[in-house]
Parts: C-alpha cells; sequence; structure tokens
C-alpha cells in the first residue's frame, strides 16, 4: 500500500461513531457546509443511508451532475465498506476500476474520493457522507477535517 492509502486506512480506523441518529447527520451536514463556505467550495454534500436520504446541501456553483457524482460514490463506500478516495487509490495502484471488469456499472458507482463510511462501533457501516465538486483528496480531506472535530478521541494522525 501507498504511504496515502496508508493515511485514509488510519482514518477510517480512528474516525469510528458511538452512535449515529438523523440529529449527527443534520449537526454534521451543517458543520460540512460551513467549512465548504469558509473556502469558497462549491460543493454538493450528501449523507445517506443505503435507503434513505438523511442530508443534502447543493452550494451555489454546483450543478446537477454534483448530485449523480454524490450518490456514485456513496453507492462505492457501501459496496466495499470503505471510503471512495481508499477505493480510488487501491484501483489506481493495481490498474483496475468500476466497470463490468469488476461486475459494477459506472452510472451507478464512481471510483472517486469524496465519499466516507459511517462506521457505528460494534454495528459496522450505517451511512455515508459524501462531499462532490472538488478534486477527489479535496473532497475526501474537507469530510475527514469536520469529522476529525466532530468525533470524540478522533487524534489527528
Amino acid at each position: 500500500m501507498t504511504e496515502t492509502e496508508n493515511m485514509v486506512a488510519g482514518q477510517e480506523e480512528r474516525l469510528i461513531f458511538p452512535a449515529f441518529s438523523e440529529d449527527d447527520a443534520w449537526e454534521l451536514g451543517q458543520r460540512l457546509v460551513a467549512r465548504a463556505h469558509s473556502h469558497n467550495a462549491s460543493v454538493v454534500i450528501d449523507i445517506r443511508t443505503q435507503d434513505r436520504m438523511l442530508f443534502h446541501a447543493a452550494l451555489s456553483g454546483t450543478a446537477p451532475a454534483n448530485d449523480l457524482w454524490a450518490r456514485r460514490k456513496s453507492n462505492v463506500v457501501f459496496h466495499f465498506q470503505r471510503s471512495s478516495y481508499a477505493v480510488e487509490l487501491e484501483h489506481k495502484r493495481k490498474g483496475v476500476s468500476i466497470g463490468p471488469e469488476i461486475g459494477l456499472d459506472i452510472k451507478d458507482y464512481a471510483d472517486h474520493g469524496g465519499s466516507f463510511p459511517v462506521r457505528v462501533k460494534e454495528t459496522g457501516v450505517v451511512a455515508a457522507i459524501t462531499v462532490s465538486g472538488l478534486a477527489s483528496a479535496d473532497d475526501h480531506g474537507l469530510i475527514v477535517s469536520v469529522l476529525e472535530e466532530f468525533l470524540p478521541h478522533s487524534e489527528k494522525s
């Protein structure tokens, strides 16, 4: 694994929720919107479970395509149970991508950074937090920076 892959794996290991509720989704979404505004970032912010939307915001400067990207990246989180950035990095290292060779349709999945699993301790992945509109690493970084402040005991690495 590359150094970046190890860093992302470490983030996934330590950014674990003790529990997760609709109120948590709302609070995280509000924090992500505030952080995006503070960086003048035109992004879509999407927090969802596999079967329902918990939070969605399309900030000024985004397009309908950002909503589609958010859905496709969150599908990667649910399928692989990892961040879409981790999947992107692994696929690049291995020379593969979403498509028929791995049995996933590019209309429904995108192995690009910007979706992070909401992993609840002793439960597993229950939701995906997604940002779409920046470069892969920046979408991912926006989420991680907010999670590091939101979650207790999530010391930066």
